[in-house]
């Protein structure tokens, strides 16, 4: 194996089939050749959400045609590549295991490297393909399953500060969207409404300000948006755009001041560590949010931090997020054999104490 490392990565987590092809080598900028997404919007339109059987039966159909697309798109033969990284977890186990098993076949067919990647070590990591991010840093990532403050030390050494409780940002944005009427997935119709309304004409809560610590809970979020809509359709037999457009803009206004108060509270837990963190970063679905990343760079220019967000396209599920995630790995000396499964749980920080809502089986991440 060269120094260069060129490497396919395949991310089939929840509803977006992915392929990319990233390059690297020591001392430049990393390269992404090739970035393919194909999403399921429209099989989960009718449904108000992603359906984990229909889900994984479209990863299924797409993810050689995913592969095949990225290969063509970087002008590489398989074989040309230097390994192969797949998402191995957390996420719909149907879709992980589609992933995983085509990135099996692969490597079973070339020789090739096989490396398992933690989808939130993609998104955690994502900073370092598009920009200098040294270790370590500071990470707020926050998806439609996750939210969570991390100290980013390696590509494989995470230290959670705190985490959501119940309800992940992104999945209270679409819970929201379905209340309110707005297509899916929530987050970006939100915002747009959001846009043309007053974030003050709603008194929202701000949920677990009153505690120490850097977590948090959106669960009560959405409730109380529910009662304010129910609130305006008892007056008036229904919502008007104009107080839809408010209930979205307080909402929102809500869930960025409690990101943004807890991201305080993370930068002075790394202080209390004895962490000086070189930045603040950003990352998930939610991380495309341009008010919650206004206010994010604000608290860094606070705290004289620098501030960092990926690119819009690379917030969302990605498969160049993957891949790159697969080549820290692998420089690290990091290979997975025959015995790499699907995962639909896996913490980045298992040392950390299972989060409240992480249920029976395990903590959330």
């Amino acid at each position: 194996m060269t120094n260069t490392l060129t490497i396919l990565g395949i991310e089939s987590s929840c509803d977006d089939t992915a392929a990319a092809i990233v390059r690297h080598a020591p001392g430049t900028e990393p390269r992404i050749l090739a970035n393919i997404v194909y999403g399921q919007a429209e099989l989960h339109a009718d449904f108000g959400g992603v359906v984990p059987e229909i889900a994984a039966r479209a990863h299924a159909e797409k993810v050689d045609l995913a592969v095949e697309a990225a290969l063509s798109e970087a002008g590489l033969g398989l074989r040309e590549c230097d390994g192969i990284a797949v998402t191995a977890g957390p996420g719909l186990i149907g879709g992980v295991l589609s992933g995983v098993m085509h990135a099996k076949g692969l490597a079973a067919a070339t020789g090739l490297p096989l490396v398992g990647v933690n989808h939130l070590a993609g998104h955690a990591l994502t900073p370092r393909l598009v920009g200098t991010a040294p270790y370590p840093y500071l990470m707020l990532l926050v998806s439609g399953g996750h939210c969570q403050f991390l100290i980013v030390e390696g590509p494989e050494s995470f230290v959670r500060l705190g985490g959501t409780i119940d309800d992940a940002p992104g999945g209270a944005f679409d819970k929201t969207a379905r209340l309110l009427g707005l297509p899916q997935p929530g987050g970006p119709h939100v915002e747009a409404e959001a846009a043309k309304g007053d974030p003050d004409r709603f008194a929202f809560p701000r949920p677990l300000l009153d505690r120490p610590g850097a977590d948090m809970s959106f669960s009560g979020l959405k409730t109380a948006l529910m009662r304010a809509r129910d609130g305006c359709v008892a007056r008036s037999g229904g919502i008007t755009a104009q107080e839809r457009a408010d209930l979205c803009a307080g909402f929102q206004a809500a869930m960025r001041d409690v990101l943004a108060e807890k991201a305080r509270r993370a930068i002075a837990l790394c202080a209390e560590r004895g962490t000086v963190p070189t930045l603040l970063a950003v990352a998930g679905g939610v991380a495309a949010n341009l008010e919650l990343r206004s206010a994010l760079e604000r608290v860094c220019a606070q705290a004289g931090l620098a501030f960092t967000a990926p690119p819009l396209r690379l917030c969302t599920d990605n498969a160049a997020m993957i891949a790159w995630a697969g080549i820290e790995r692998m420089r690290a000396g990091a290979r997975d054999d025959w015995t790499l499964s699907a995962r639909p749980r896996w913490p980045l920080d298992a040392r950390a104490p299972a989060l409240l809502g992480g249920g029976r089986k395990g903590a959330k991440a």
